[in-house]
């Protein structure tokens, strides 16, 4: 009895602290409550943004790479993918401050010819200021 006894006064003096508190107790209550609920909402809408922002930004590179190079004499149509990652040389072109161009894959039309093919390659590591070895080059169907 003697710890059933202790549960229900700790519930009494639990309540009668709940009912004793004043104005200024509540309110500092209802702050931290508040402060609680806004330290546990997600950031992801800022995120979010942060992709759909990089993501267009790589879209139109492509676009506006595959632009240029299908205009080069001999090239013909051409298809490009821009990989982009964390990683890689700080001296290499940046999407963003996180995200810089790792590699660089094009299929065109007159991939078949060795001067095209090096024409494509010099254009891109002047553009993006990547090695050789991160660009491939294939022809396209």
């Amino acid at each position: 009895m003697g710890v059933k006894g202790s549960a229900d006064s700790e519930k009494i003096s639990i309540r009668s602290w709940i009912l004793a508190m004043g104005w200024k107790e509540w309110g500092i209550v209802l702050l931290l409550g508040i402060l609680l609920l806004v330290a546990g909402l997600p950031v992801t809408q800022k995120s979010n943004k942060s992709i759909n922002t990089q993501a267009a930004e790589k879209t139109r590179l492509e676009s506006r790479l595959e632009e240029l190079l299908s205009n080069v004499e001999g090239v013909g149509k051409v298809e490009v993918i821009i990989m982009t990652g964390e990683e890689g040389n700080t001296d290499s072109f940046s999407i963003s401050s996180k995200n810089e161009v790792t590699g660089v894959l094009v299929a065109a039309q007159g991939a078949g010819s060795a001067v095209t093919v090096q024409n494509i390659q010099q254009a891109i590591m002047a553009l993006f200021q990547i090695d050789a070895n991160k660009i491939r080059i294939m022809i396209m169907k």
